[in-house]
């Protein structure tokens, strides 16, 4: 028996991760100040403990083992991987995905799902605030940079998830009409630019991002100061690294297979196409 996807685990998994994850990432002054100290111990310090004062959401319990950090902070920093590989373990793919993947194509697939969960939640987060703004006429100082920080997470990270899928832009004119070892060289070739991007970025940007923004946990300036500096630009590196590992594992998989397989997902899904007819009450 074929199992279905859209199942309850499909959207409970990767909610969990979205939920563990944004704890994570709102307590991580937390982290910083607990497993990497900084030599300036008097105002770097104390303008990361004030963020991590300010912004704590249980601020009465107190840190494990003398830190900073509570129990709640370390169980959902220790969850992520748990969850991520149970969730990557039970991907079932959808009739529109490439039906060809591997198991580490997995994670890619289960990126997907969390991107899935973030485009929800800021829907949701957009509805709430039309809502209080021009129902209750108390509009809230939050809901818009929340967006916006979290749009931004789903642009990069549905990069990775469009790559496993082979949904980006191509151009075949040319490609079509080359032999098939031709095409091979052209993989080669466009795999070995996309690392060669990748590492320029990652070494000439690491200090930057990784010491001026995450390390110091720089904020947005406002209201809200979401740490969208702090956590947006090192998500950049991952993902473009992560792209690029993607794209090798693609080349290895797709050496030996037909070019036709890996565009059939440009052709018209009849199926689906019948199921947006009924949805709308056309014949």
């Amino acid at each position: 028996m074929v199992e279905k996807s859209g199942g309850l685990k499909e959207w409970i998994i990767p909610f969990a991760f979205v939920f563990c994850a944004g704890w994570a990432i709102w307590h991580a002054p937390a982290y910083i100040l607990d497993l990497w100290p900084h030599d300036d111990t008097t105002s770097l310090t104390v303008q990361i403990s004030e963020i991590h004062k300010r912004k704590d959401v249980t601020p009465n319990l107190p840190g494990l083992f003398g830190g900073v950090a509570d129990i709640v902070d370390w169980a959902a920093l220790l969850l992520l991987p748990f969850i991520f590989y149970l969730g990557a373990k039970t991907i079932v793919l959808a009739p529109m995905e490439f039906q060809h993947h591997t198991r580490l194509d997995k994670i890619a697939m289960f990126v997907g799902r969390i991107v899935m969960i973030l485009i929800i939640s800021m829907t949701s987060v957009m509805l709430y605030e039309v809502f209080v703004r021009y129902a209750l006429e108390k509009p809230t100082l939050w809901a818009n940079e929340l967006t916006l920080w979290i749009g931004g997470f789903v642009f990069m990270l549905s990069g990775v998830y469009a790559m496993q899928q082979r949904s980006h832009i191509r151009i075949f004119i040319l490609y079509d009409i080359m032999p098939r070892w031709l095409q091979h060289i052209c993989d080669i070739i466009w795999v070995a630019l996309l690392w060669f991007f990748a590492i320029c970025l990652v070494f000439g940007s690491y200090k930057q991002v990784f010491i001026n923004k995450f390390y110091k946990w720089q904020t947005f300036g406002t209201a809200f100061d979401p740490p969208i500096p702090a956590t947006i630009q090192p998500t950049i590196l991952i993902v473009i690294c992560l792209i690029a590992i993607q794209a090798l594992l693609n080349l290895f998989a797709d050496w030996h297979r037909d070019p036709s397989e890996l565009i059939e997902k440009d052709v018209v899904d009849q199926e689906e196409l019948e199921a947006i007819k009924k949805s709308v009450g056309a014949s």
